[in-house]
């Protein structure tokens, strides 16, 4: 009994846990995460983690980054594989590959990017044909 408490206590700490890289550091190659993870400072290399990704005004990430979600205020450059939300504050600097759920950009933010977003389109579709829809292409008769 006490033995399972203390193993979901353990796991829950490490899934909430935020990593943070600081301003003045650099980190140079694979980076994989099972937390939250924080970047004020530099990381060029491969990024992994199914948490939250924080990209602060300092922060720079040059590279291949794989994630759930991701908040930038900072720099990035290379290829982004997110499922879930990218959100592009003013400050954010975001070129290369991307490949996302939802965007979130506030004015200001620079996106020179090439961007395809996954399950939206998949997902209108299925209902619109679950409802008896015209398939693209085709012309739906009254």
């Amino acid at each position: 009994m006490f033995s399972d408490n203390k193993k979901d206590r353990q796991n829950l700490e490490l899934v909430s846990s935020q990593n943070i890289i600081s301003k003045g550091t650099k980190i140079v190659g694979d980076l994989i995460s099972e937390g939250d993870l924080r970047i004020d400072g530099t990381i060029e290399g491969n990024l992994k983690t199914p948490g939250k990704i924080v990209v602060g005004k300092t922060g720079v990430v040059k590279g291949t980054l794989d994630g759930t979600d991701a908040h930038f205020e900072g720099k990035f450059s290379g290829k982004l594989n997110l499922t879930g939300t990218l959100t592009l504050r003013s400050s954010a600097h975001i070129e290369g590959e991307v490949t996302l759920g939802k965007l979130e950009v506030e004015p200001g933010a620079t996106f020179n990017v090439t961007c395809a977003m996954q399950g939206a389109i998949k997902e209108s579709r299925s209902k619109n044909e679950q409802k008896g829809g015209a398939k693209k292409g085709e012309e739906q008769i009254a």
